[in-house]
């Protein structure tokens, strides 16, 4: 609606994942180079975990339309809460299989054969498996023991779980613990920093066709770091919505109130006078746009575990944004795979 206004192309802030929009940020960088590993190396189970709208579906895609093309199979589920059954009958539905046995056993037996051809036919299976926090104890154990057809060193079936942070206090649970002891590799996308944030918000202006620099005001894009707290998805939100009334108004610049606008129409912050959302509006009551960034009051994010960091630091950015507790750190390894990948710095 309003890309000729603002001279786009495209949409820059669409909620809908699109791998040509997928913004690397380091954390981003070094799961892509693991992701694109274990899948070419066959090394059969790896677990992808990340808040809400941090871009794991996005990465994934990103990730299978990179892969040789003719090579892969591939089965994306999205919605994982079935029974075990059910779980293997829309697997193989998604790999194409046309006719479904009525046993478990036959299943299975067709499922092995479709794999090990696939295999002989130097194809890579996948399966990935979306909203994977969502699984029973019993559908992982299906798919635990799909991860031992393999020939040799080389697993037949590459898994791939997708899954929000409470996937990772799943596996590992004790009655886990053989699902557990499978996986190749484990790797985790936290929130951006404040400066991630606005160079994504700069990356996406640019690849919808954006000359120049985006029509935020340095005080709305802090906005948009406090309010999103760093979830792309957020930023999409808020950006989009800030955009859509600024072009409303006919006006050429967003300022940092219609972000904040777009936060309280999105509850991501509390209307006046009333209660709820996700974050709290500045203490003072402000007049649109013309109250120093300093005074927006401090930043508090969602949390998985305790934590008191509620500022931006002496760089600006948000500390932890974690609200994560301890810092999840990606192998080393990876820092360098993303070199050799050739993705960008």
């Amino acid at each position: 609606m309003y890309t000729e206004f603002f001279g786009l192309q495209k949409l820059p802030f669409n909620l809908t994942p699109d791998p040509e929009f997928l913004y690397l940020s380091t954390k981003h960088r070094e799961a892509l180079a693991g992701l694109t590993y274990a899948v070419l190396g066959r090394k059969g189970f790896v677990v992808l975990t990340g808040d809400a709208g941090t871009g794991k579906t996005t990465l994934l895609s990103s990730v299978i339309n990179q892969l040789p093309p003719g090579k892969v199979l591939s089965s994306i589920l999205l919605n994982p809460t079935l029974s075990p059954s059910e779980f293997i009958e829309l697997l193989m539905l998604d790999f194409g299989i046309p006719d479904i046995p009525a046993s478990k056993a036959q299943r299975l037996w067709t499922f092995q054969a479709f794999l090990l051809q696939a295999y002989r036919n130097e194809k890579t299976a996948i399966l990935v498996v979306d909203e994977a926090h969502k699984l029973s104890t019993e559908v992982l154990e299906e798919i635990r023991l799909l991860g031992n057809y393999e020939y040799g060193s080389d697993k037949f079936l590459q898994i791939v779980l997708l899954g929000q942070c409470e996937l990772d206090a799943l596996l590992d649970r004790h009655e886990l613990r053989q699902f557990k002891q499978r996986v190749a590799l484990r790797l985790y996308i936290d929130p951006l920093t404040g400066g991630e944030t606005a160079d994504y918000i700069r990356f996406r202006w640019a690849k919808a066709g954006g000359t120049g620099k985006p029509p935020f005001a340095p005080d709305a894009i802090e906005g948009v770091v406090r309010w999103s707290a760093g979830i792309p998805r957020l930023i999409n939100s808020i950006c989009d919505s800030a955009l859509l009334m600024a072009y409303g108004d006919n006006c050429s610049s967003v300022g940092l109130h219609y972000i904040r606008d777009a936060a309280m129409n999105l509850s991501l912050m509390p209307s006046p006078g009333g209660m709820g959302g996700l974050m709290h509006p500045p203490p003072p009551p402000y007049a649109a746009g013309d109250v120093p960034v300093s005074r927006l009051g401090p930043v508090e994010v969602p949390v998985r575990q305790n934590s008191n960091s509620d500022a931006f630091d002496a760089d600006g950015d948000l500390p932890s944004l974690s609200g994560y507790g301890p810092a999840r750190t990606n192998s080393s390894i990876l820092k360098r795979l993303a070199g050799k990948f050739g993705f960008p710095q």
